[in-house]
């Protein structure tokens, strides 16, 4: 591969890593996270059942934590699509100085034809 001046400081093309990650990536991403929280939480109520009469300390917190984890779980597997996506442009431009004009239309009555049985 050449590297020769002129090609290094020409403007660098914009680099895939930048993109954000496909959907169906970012779904697998959050499915993962969420059943890893859930195999936490089931280890707290288990742990919770385990340490109740030996270690009501532990088994306080380990029921904290199963009640807790749910919503944190909940929360960061629904935070990952669009924290990605950043801010988006406005579909259309608001127009801000010159409204369109707006006709007036007079009401027109419209009659049916006049039926006159042909003889």
């Amino acid at each position: 591969m050449s590297t020769s001046p002129w090609r290094r400081e020409a403007p660098r093309p914009e680099s895939i890593t930048q993109a954000r990650t496909g959907l169906t990536r970012d779904l697998q991403g959050r499915e993962r996270r969420y059943f890893t929280a859930m195999l936490i939480r089931t280890a707290c109520v288990v742990l919770m059942a385990l340490t109740w009469a030996h270690w009501p300390a532990v088994a306080i917190g380990a029921l904290i934590g199963s009640v807790v984890i749910p919503y944190v779980a909940v929360v960061a597997a629904q935070a990952g699509w669009r924290q990605q996506r950043g801010t988006r442009a406005p579909l259309t431009p608001a127009p801000e100085e010159s409204p369109t004009p707006h006709t007036v239309l007079e009401p027109t009555l419209i009659l049916p034809p006049d039926q006159h049985p042909t003889t």
